[in-house]
């Protein structure tokens, strides 16, 4: 059954439930944040990981402490060219409390653009899953991402 965006929901679980490719992949990017691996596959062959595993999991599994301590999140748009549709994404942003830090869009080609968000949710209102499923129902959104988060 594959889950419609709207529906994903994020989840803190205990690390002895995971499966070992996670556990894995959350040390395979450790390493390279720190500087330990010179490369996704340095990394993946040290800690004994197929790199598509590692690509499977990397932009879904985080190690707790971040998420807590970050409340800076970027997001990746593919929005349908229309008069309105950025001052209408900023205003349900601005709406749930979230502060913009930096905007970037592209020159839209073919009717469509893309625009990335980088975002202090601070001071959110709403809970993550909610803003997203909020953002994906707008009808000129074709698609929406966590890029990452950080400080």
């Amino acid at each position: 059954m594959k889950l419609n965006q709207t529906d994903m929901k994020f989840y803190l679980v205990r690390e002895d439930v995971l499966p070992e490719a996670m556990k894995k992949t959350l040390e395979a990017k450790e390493m390279i944040e720190r500087g330990k691996a010179d490369s996704v596959w340095d990394a993946v062959q040290r800690v004994d990981l197929s790199r598509s595993a590692y690509y499977k999991y990397r932009d879904t599994v985080y190690p707790f402490h971040t998420v807590v301590k970050e409340r800076i999140i970027s997001l990746f748009f593919h929005l349908e060219d229309r008069s309105g549709t950025l001052s209408e994404l900023l205003s349900l942003v601005a709406q749930s409390g979230c502060n913009v830090l930096t905007i970037h869009q592209t020159i839209p080609l073919q009717g469509r653009a893309n625009v990335t968000l980088s975002l202090n949710i601070g001071e959110m209102s709403v809970e993550m899953d909610q803003l997203l499923a909020k953002l994906r129902q707008l009808e000129f959104v074709e698609k929406v991402e966590v890029l990452g988060s950080g400080a």
